[in-house]
């Protein structure tokens, strides 16, 4: 899993097994509504991620979204600041060989340390096998 990239001065910009580039995108409101797909099995196991799992996060939701994402990836998550266009390269998920690949500019490097539940469980969902 990929954390915090910025677009500049990297020595490659092929992050994942399809294209998707890093822009400068970002959600800074921490209250900013989070839009997501219930459905999606990453929000189901092994945590149930509802609504006010993105309640209480820090400073921002994300920053350095991806853009130009190719089709493969889901992007099962949206938000954006207020008078802002809607983003959903915060989360990008693509099955790929026999395990997923995920890239999230979710500024969990901000909300683990803070110990937000909502993030944490978010963040376990990421890692887990999925059933």
């Amino acid at each position: 899993m990929e954390q915090y990239n910025v677009n500049n001065k990297l020595l490659s910009n092929q992050f994942g097994p399809y294209p998707f580039r890093l822009g400068n995108s970002r959600v800074t409101e921490e209250l900013a509504v989070v839009k997501f797909d219930e459905q999606n099995p990453i929000f189901n196991y092994p945590n149930k991620i509802i609504k006010s799992d993105f309640d209480n996060w820090v400073q921002e939701r994300g920053l350095y979204f991806a853009e130009d994402i190719d089709s493969r990836y889901q992007t099962p998550i949206q938000m954006q600041d207020k008078n802002e266009p809607l983003h959903n390269g915060s989360l990008l998920i693509t099955n790929y060989g026999s395990g997923r690949f995920v890239y999230t500019s979710l500024s969990f490097f901000r909300q683990l340390p803070a110990g937000v539940p909502g993030a944490y469980r978010l963040f376990v969902n990421l890692l887990s096998k999925s059933k």
